[in-house]
């Protein structure tokens, strides 16, 4: 582990003003030593080779490597050394008078901002980014939602019951109302908190809250307007000239991260879960040795559910099975990258998940796959050399992420064409079958690696199954549960790819911790048998006592949008126990984050007085004021800090002790 108390003690005698340059010359030494040692954990792609946990993909990393074709493990290699000022945070690029970079030599910007501002500025861009990155795609569904209550999209209103029961809770009068009327209320609802400019309630924020937690934040001034309008203020007092003190600018950071939780993730999951329905329990077969060769083999990769809904409602019509037939296919088959094979497998069943969004090109290089449905967000542009390399149509749907190379077929910026879905899945069905058969010389190569796994878990699938979650509160209580962790994320090739996330869940499993898992760290989790009920045999007694022989130690809730589910599965415990969110034993647990969504969903948590767990450091390591607020300083306003321990092995033992102590302050 890198400590930072050094760091900061330095960088507090600048910020004093003692005029002696030792001391500056002291903290910038310090800095960057604690970046160096932090950059000698970074695995090479040997490494990963080596220790990866998922055998395919030390298959496919030597079968594409022998191919000739690059994969990011080979860019991260030649990214080496990477730049001690972008990791530590202290780079500015906010002006054209720069770049500036806080040195020796110069400690503070053209502008006069030191490291303390150009750091929090620098993480606040990212905050902002996370929250546009989920409002947008979120956005999407909530318009879709408001046009199928309108008749003008022709997909049907699956999800009645969370519709009306979302509804009520946003104080929305159910009676005699049709699912149509309450989908055009709802939506504009969502669509208000999410783009509102004028100063008013959030209303989602205030009907899905707890009171405790809204007087928290009302107390720190931290209510946010509207995601567009936090967005727009965050953008704006990190432009020239403006928001000049650090501590200012993250409580703007604050505001992000409740506009994050509130609008860009919940609206957006009531926004699905109302036009497509929850999930329902089923088993799928993961990892690649579930492609199936002779099949129309289509991958759907990205965040937006809308349009891939419909090729795959259009991809079981038999009109397109008997067209795929014909041309020497025995049928069309679907497969999940990132989370938009996430959405398609919980919902509809048959879409087998492959990978997330790091081993995409892993994916490609099978050769196995004839069409890739491209939509938004964690679709690197590599993706078109591997594709092209193995002759894979690779088809873009959005106007906000394109492809140079791919052909589009999608919607409009306007989304002023949301009325042409069904034409525009036939499109692209019709692309995959020709593709099938202009690849027919195309070799594959399967690696032989495939595992039954569990997904589909929810609230409302817990209250069926145990009658009630006051049954899994009394087994938290009395410890055959120990605690609850939400394991999520992205991946990064700064730790070891999968094996940080599948280290942490043994180690919680074995401690009787029931783990909740969603996103692209689910992945490794479904390949390697932890959403399996056999994963019992790798877990602590009490669980197994409690979980009995059909339910894993590791439930799956879906795409990384989900992590509304566990915030609601806290909830509910919570409720049931009849106290705070922040006093009982969870954790929020994302080892090998790599986005701005990642900073966003970790903030979320910890506004919720939840701790969130890391095994890669945010870029703050230039500042020891920021690095203080984070990882201390919050503990005393929110409830909840950021806790980073590079070693996952290590970062499991500090979730386990952290959880032990919660219990033991509620004397259980």
């Amino acid at each position: 582990m890198i400590f930072y108390r050094d760091i900061r003690y330095h960088h507090r005698h600048i910020n004093d003003g003692d005029g002696h340059h030792h001391h500056q010359n002291s903290f910038f030494d310090d800095y960057n030593n604690a970046v160096n040692e932090y950059k000698k954990s970074f695995p090479s792609k040997a490494n990963v080779i080596e220790n990866t946990p998922d055998p395919a993909v030390r298959e496919m990393l030597v079968h594409m490597e022998k191919q000739g074709c690059e994969t990011c493990f080979d860019r991260f290699d030649s990214q080496k050394p990477h730049c001690n000022f972008g990791i530590a945070g202290v780079c500015c690029k906010n002006c054209n008078m720069g770049p500036c970079r806080v040195t020796k030599k110069s400690p503070r910007g053209v502008c006069g901002a030191d490291a303390d501002l150009i750091v929090a500025r620098n993480l606040l861009r990212w905050v902002a980014a996370g929250v546009a990155a989920h409002g947008a795609r979120g956005r999407e569904v909530m318009l879709a939602l408001k046009a199928s209550g309108e008749g003008v999209l022709n997909i049907p209103i699956s999800g009645e019951a969370k519709l009306r029961k979302s509804a009520a809770q946003l104080g929305i009068s159910t009676e005699g109302k049709t699912k149509e009327e309450l989908a055009i209320e709802v939506a504009g609802i969502l669509l208000e908190d999410l783009a509102r400019t004028v100063p008013g309630e959030h209303k989602t924020l205030k009907a899905f809250a707890t009171k405790e937690r809204i007087k928290k934040w009302q107390e720190l001034d931290i209510l946010p307007i509207g995601a567009y309008h936090e967005v727009f203020e965050a953008l704006h007092r990190t432009s020239t000239g403006t928001d000049g003190d650090w501590e200012n600018i993250m409580k703007q950071l604050l505001r992000c991260g409740l506009a994050f939780a509130w609008s860009s993730v919940l609206g957006s999951s009531i926004a699905m879960d109302s036009l497509f329905g929850i999930p329902a329990r089923s088993t799928v077969k993961a990892n690649l040795g579930a492609l199936k060769e002779g099949y129309v083999n289509i991958a759907v990769h990205g965040h937006s559910p809308l349009l891939v809904s419909e090729i795959v409602k259009q991809g079981r019509n038999p009109e397109f099975i008997q067209l795929a037939k014909e041309k020497g296919a025995h049928g069309i088959q679907f497969y999940g990258i990132c989370c938009s094979g996430l959405s398609a497998m919980y919902r509809y069943g048959g879409v087998i998940p492959l990978s997330n969004a790091i081993g995409a090109e892993l994916v490609l290089g099978t050769g196995a796959i004839d069409l890739w449905v491209a939509d938004v967000q964690d679709v690197f542009p590599s993706i078109m050399d591997v594709a092209k390399c193995f002759k894979t149509t690779v088809v873009t749907t959005s106007d906000s992420a394109r492809l140079p190379g791919a052909e589009h077929y999608g919607y409009d910026h306007h989304h002023s064409n949301l009325d042409e879905t069904e034409a525009l899945a036939k499109t692209i069905l019709k692309r995959a079958i020709e593709s099938f058969e202009e690849r027919r010389d195309v070799p594959v190569f399967i690696p032989n690696y495939e595992v039954d796994a569990e997904i589909g878990f929810s609230v409302e699938y817990a209250t069926s199954r145990f009658g009630s979650m006051e049954v899994i509160a009394k087994a938290l209580e009395e410890g055959k549960i120990r605690g609850v962790v939400n394991l999520v994320g992205c991946n990064n090739p700064r730790v070891m790819y999968e094996k940080a996330i599948a280290d942490v869940a043994q180690k919680l499993i074995e401690n009787n911790i029931l783990v909740l898992t969603n996103g692209c760290a689910s992945f490794p989790l479904l390949k390697l048998g932890y959403c399996n009920a056999k994963a019992l045999e790798k877990a602590g007694e009490g669980i197994r006592e409690f979980l009995g022989s059909d339910l894993p130690p590791v439930w799956h809730m879906g795409e990384c949008l989900d992590n509304a589910r566990a915030s609601a599965f806290f909830r509910a415990l919570a409720d049931s126990l009849g106290r705070d969110i922040k006093d009982l034993p969870f954790a929020f647990a994302s080892p090998e984050w790599s986005n701005e969504k990642g900073v966003g969903a970790a903030l979320g948590f910890r506004l919720l007085g939840i701790n969130s767990y890391h095994s890669v450091y945010p870029p703050v390591q230039g500042s020891g004021n920021v690095m203080k607020y984070l990882f201390e300083d919050t503990q005393k306003t929110l409830g909840a800090v950021m806790v980073v321990e590079v070693d996952p092995l290590k970062l499991a033992d500090r979730i386990i002790l952290d959880i032990n102590e919660k219990r033991k302050a509620l004397m259980w």
